[in-house]
């Protein structure tokens, strides 16, 4: 089968560490062929279908240069069996652009992974208010007023902005307040951008949890991103150690509640973050550790995620044939 992966520039790929990579590798150990692009890359004109200029690829082996381009071709999305979208956040306007190009190309038969319109319905910092039961308190607000008061009331908080990634703009304020003011200034910018605002939760000293869910069910293993020296992010973009380690009977709980309900969906692949026993955010748009969680426990995740694309796919070609008009 021929797999498009919508990914950033290859040439900015962590070769040690990118799961993208890991999914691509595994595609073509089992036979499919591998093509990429960015979306930059996507094409829509009005009368046509939703194409795109992509290169087939070869990949090698772990070398600085890991992969062969044998042709380019522009052509239309729904040619592939399965296009995935890996581009990674912020999700900003031409991401949300981008996902509707996306969506065009289903009705014209392509099959994307994660659904475009789950990607839109799903923001990360915005998607875990949803499963309030599960997460630490929480609120999203313009308002310094309503920030102020959530301080006020919790004492111990962390504020982020919606749109960040890699532990970007993440600040903790403690009870004394101490420069609370300006960090809402710089995240809300006068009122005009929505801020993210947590409960402290101190488990984060043992790490922030990436639990992965692949077709509704959880990886056995969680990849503990653990602050080091006097940073609160654990972040690995930021110095976080990242550390393996079975999933806890709360982690389960939490992934067994979500993963089926984000998969009917149409989210095929999703990376919850749990600190301590709470759900901090819902990851949609190209969740990672792959390599992290593989390397340190043996257990197969790109195996793990490649088994439930093929199955997804045999799905839909099922769910078509039904489908067909009967003379």
């Amino acid at each position: 089968m021929n797999f498009l992966f919508i990914t950033d520039p290859l040439g900015g790929f962590n070769l040690d560490k990118d799961s993208s990579l890991a999914m691509m590798r595994e595609a073509q150990v089992r036979g499919h062929v591998v093509w990429a692009c960015g979306t930059p890359e996507l094409h829509w004109q009005s009368g046509q279908s939703v194409c795109a200029s992509m290169q087939r690829l070869r990949l090698k082996e772990h070398t600085k240069d890991w992969y062969v381009v044998e042709e380019t071709v522009h052509q239309a999305l729904s040619q592939m069996d399965a296009v995935l979208m890996r581009k990674d956040p912020p999700f900003d306007s031409e991401y949300f652009y981008a996902t509707h190009l996306l969506s065009q190309a289903e009705r014209e038969g392509a099959k994307v992974f994660n659904q475009p319109s789950a990607l839109r319905e799903h923001p990360e910092k915005l998607a875990l208010m949803e499963f309030a039961q599960w997460t630490t308190p929480t609120l999203v607000s313009r308002s310094s007023e309503a920030i102020r008061a959530f301080h006020a009331q919790h004492q111990d908080i962390i504020l982020k902005p919606l749109d960040g990634m890699g532990g970007m703009g993440i600040f903790r304020v403690r009870a004394d307040g101490m420069n609370l003011g300006s960090i809402i200034e710089t995240l809300n910018q006068d009122g005009a951008t929505s801020v993210m605002v947590q409960k402290f939760v101190p488990a984060i000293a043992q790490g922030d949890k990436r639990v992965l869910v692949i077709g509704g069910k959880p990886v056995p293993y969680a990849l503990a991103r653990i602050p080091q020296g006097n940073e609160v992010r654990g972040n690995l973009a930021v110095g976080g150690k990242g550390v393996a380690q079975e999933l806890s009977p709360r982690d389960q709980e939490i992934a067994q509640v979500l993963g089926p309900v984000l998969a009917e969906r149409g989210l095929l692949l999703v990376g919850l973050d749990i600190i301590g026993d709470c759900l901090t955010e819902v990851n949609v748009t190209s969740p990672t550790c792959f390599r992290e969680i593989t390397d340190q426990t043996g257990f197969d995740v790109a195996a793990m995620f490649m088994n439930a694309l093929e199955q997804a796919l045999s799905h839909a070609a099922v769910a078509s044939v039904h489908a067909a008009p009967t003379r």
